[in-house]
């Protein structure tokens, strides 16, 4: 029986903490920071907070301490917001060994640093003579809800240690829940969290109004501009054509379970973003955190990205979404020859 802990019980920790359990072949830690979501699978078996509806196995405990949650785990999968990644990361260090695994399924950027999840978690684990952490991002299509009951699912794993990509691909797997690899961290990564701000436009749409043509266009000038990005830090532009890319972009543009998009829905229709934050209950809308982290790694980098950019400049700066619509179809013409330049 493996040992994995998962360090996040929202949704989509919790999904992942169903996927593993259902296995029958692990033992399950799930840390979680409410003591609600504690008693209520203890209880309940289910994460009523976070993920009501779904049944969690037997095989899966859930506790509020980092010290036991990561006591003999063989794989440790970090799913908490990006902005608490380092923090949890510098309570758990004490705690870490070599041999163990790591999984990054933290789909953002670290602002401030504008670090990705799996440099955030190394740099913290190899701090004051730690060690080199042996660690991998796992990103793809994947609402939590519909992995939890079930569904065929497919999603990817980047490592650049094939080893520990084969044994995460065959820990994670199962008939409703497949996973693939690559070697592309970059881009897996950077293609997991950029496509919530694209998410968060294709929300505007819905809100004003618009139509198919207008998301249809945004997915594809989005995916552009998040290949530009990728490939100015080293990625690939192929893995953007995969599921970590246009899977991922399509599905957080168009799904109805998307919390990005729901965010750009209501700011199309007028309401501000506190809120909209106000009324989400503690659940995490990552785009909003990433926009200025993808600003700033665009500016670094001499990448053009004008949807992220208008994003921003609704999110942070009030700008009206309307007005940011308009100033992108009014833009410098420009050939679609060499998409991902122009």
């Amino acid at each position: 029986m493996s040992q994995i802990t998962v360090i996040g019980a929202g949704a989509w920790g919790t999904g992942l903490s169903i996927v593993l359990g259902r296995k029958r072949n692990h033992n399950v830690c799930l840390w979680a920071h409410e003591e609600e979501v504690c008693e209520s699978i203890a209880t309940h078996h289910m994460n009523l907070l976070f993920l009501p509806g779904q049944k969690i196995p037997e095989s899966v405990a859930a506790t509020n301490s980092l010290e036991k949650a990561v006591r003999g785990a063989e794989i440790v999968v970090s799913v908490m917001p990006s902005h608490h990644c380092r923090r949890l990361f510098q309570s758990m260090r004490p705690h870490l060994k070599p041999e163990m695994l790591f999984v990054s399924a933290t789909k953002g950027i670290e602002e401030g640093s504008l670090l990705r999840m799996t440099e955030v978690i190394t740099e913290v684990a190899n701090a004051n003579g730690g060690f080199k952490a042996r660690i991998g991002a796992l990103s793809g299509p994947s609402f939590a809800k519909e992995v939890a009951r079930g569904d065929p699912t497919a999603i990817t794993f980047a490592s650049q240690d094939e080893e520990l990509a084969r044994r995460v691909q065959s820990e994670f797997s199962d008939p409703s829940f497949r996973v693939y690899t690559n070697k592309d961290v970059i881009g897996v990564e950077l293609g997991g969290a950029l496509k919530n701000i694209i998410a968060i436009a294709a929300g505007v749409c819905d809100g004003l109004g618009l139509g198919h043509n207008s998301v249809a266009a945004l997915i594809t000038r989005g995916l552009a501009e998040v290949t530009r990005l990728v490939t100015a830090c080293g990625g690939s532009s192929e893995t953007m054509s995969g599921l970590a890319g246009l899977g991922d972009l399509v599905l957080t543009c168009t799904g109805g379970l998307s919390r990005n998009r729901s965010v750009g829905v209501e700011l199309g229709r007028g309401r501000t973003l506190p809120e909209i934050i106000a009324g989400m209950h503690g659940m995490v809308a990552e785009g909003v955190l990433t926009t200025n982290a993808a600003v700033g790694l665009a500016r670094t980098h001499g990448v053009e990205m004008p949807i992220t950019e208008q994003m921003h400049a609704i999110l942070h700066d009030g700008k009206s979404p309307r007005d940011a619509i308009h100033d992108l179809m009014t833009r410098s013409a420009k050939s679609e020859t060499g998409l991902y330049r122009n």
